[in-house]
């Protein structure tokens, strides 16, 4: 969440920000100013009552010990409503504090300067394009069709077992799979992540320490009975690890990695486009996170940026990069990279990944701080990558490859499937 201090010395520059993620309610901004004056004014008043309070009780005992015992039971009969004032004002000062919190959590990240104005994907910035976009033979098919066709991915299955959204993959379609994730860890750790495995649910501390709350939780399963939640993506429990932690400067950057499954409820999403592989409720990613200096943020985020251009690179898929525009952009984030490969057969760019610099939005729910220069706490930085995200990825690897002999396996890949065709 945002630094209240920053918000308050820097309102019109705030609220001039917060109009280029196109919010609207610009009163809560000032609100939250006048709230946290009315903070600060109940604060002195009770430290100032304490004082008065600690200067009786030391006047009180100075007296005792001079056998002043009438002066004594004078002064502290004139300051026995003390006790009950401060207690009035920490009371007030609870309400106050708590009503600041919950309206502080509603404003979004501050976008940072280079994020474009506009209200939707169509206003996304294209920073770059990579490889010739495949012209496929007549007839060619779409990776629904081709899920079926070699029998590798069974949705009626995973349908049958829990719902629409849960695949069942098979044979070839299951090392695919296994491949694309040894495949992504390898690269990751040559790239100096440290891979860890983390739980796939998390308590609701976790899930609003990386803004997942109260932003998303409708975009979550909720386990009631334990008030869990399924991890929408290894983000959230990888960046929790540091949760509360005092890192050294000299550990930057910390550099994680980590495989999971994640799990969407991605409720309202219906039509063409989350057909098949495109929009699942179950999928496998793996994910880097980054926590830094934050000197370097904007520097490690083009470099995390062209990591993954890296990835795709190596599986051979035409991509793009786009700069998302205020609108499009993520509750969370100052400024968001969406990297998208092209499906030949379906005829339209698909995202596989995003990577974002958080700033100190989520550092500051995290309490992730480092001593600087000066000897000062100071907030990281928090980045992250999808580094890769496969529904996706395998959707356009076997449209892109079809063959009269079957769908081809990039090169890069072929180690770790066992074999250079789905036939």
């Amino acid at each position: 969440m945002l630094q209240l201090n920053y918000i308050r010395e820097n309102k019109d520059a705030v609220i001039e920000r917060l109009a280029v993620k196109n919010f609207k309610d610009v009163d809560l901004v000032e609100s939250l100013i006048q709230l946290d004056e009315s903070r600060r004014k109940i604060q002195n008043e009770s430290d100032a009552i304490a004082a008065e309070a600690n200067a009786a009780a030391k006047q009180i005992g100075d007296l005792m010990r001079q056998g002043k015992k009438e002066e004594a039971e004078a002064v502290k009969s004139k300051s026995s409503g003390y006790k009950e004032q401060v207690k009035q004002l920490t009371d007030k000062l609870a309400q106050v504090e708590q009503e600041l919190h919950d309206k502080l959590v509603q404003l979004p990240n501050l976008p940072h300067s280079s994020v474009p104005v506009g209200v939707s994907a169509d206003d996304n910035e294209v920073v770059l394009s990579h490889g010739d976009v495949p012209t496929l033979a007549e007839g060619a098919l779409a990776h629904w069709d081709l899920l079926t066709k070699y029998d590798i991915v069974d949705l009626e299955l995973g349908v049958k077992i829990t719902g629409a959204g849960f695949p069942v993959y098979k044979g070839k379609g299951a090392r695919l799979q296994r491949a694309l994730i040894n495949f992504f860890l390898d690269q990751a750790a040559a790239s100096g992540y440290e891979e860890v495995q983390v739980p796939t649910l998390v308590n609701e501390a976790s899930a609003f320490a990386t803004g997942q709350l109260p932003d998303k939780e409708g975009q979550m399963y909720h386990v009631g009975n334990d008030d869990l939640y399924l991890i929408p993506t290894a983000e959230v429990p990888v960046t929790n690890l540091y949760r509360d932690v005092i890192v050294k400067e000299e550990q930057f950057p910390i550099k994680h990695c980590a495989y999971t499954p994640c799990f969407r409820r991605e409720a309202g999403s219906y039509g063409a486009h989350v057909r098949g592989l495109n929009r699942l409720h179950q999928f496998d990613k793996v994910e880097t996170v980054q926590i830094v200096h934050p000197d370097k943020s904007y520097a490690i985020l083009e470099e995390m940026s062209l990591y993954i251009q890296g990835l795709l690179q190596k599986l051979e898929l035409p991509y793009r990069v786009l700069r998302l525009c205020g609108g499009d952009m993520g509750f969370t984030s100052a400024l968001t990279y969406d990297m998208e490969v092209y499906s030949a057969a379906q005829g339209r760019w698909l995202e596989v990944s995003s990577v974002s610099n958080f700033e100190t939005y989520q550092s500051n729910r995290l309490k992730v701080r480092f001593k600087n220069e000066d000897g000062k706490m100071q907030l990281a930085h928090t980045l992250n990558g999808s580094a890769l995200a496969l529904p996706r990825i395998v959707a356009s690897i076997l449209e892109n490859n079809q063959t009269e002999n079957g769908i081809r396996i990039p090169e890069a890949l072929v180690p770790y499937t066992g074999f250079a065709y789905i036939d």
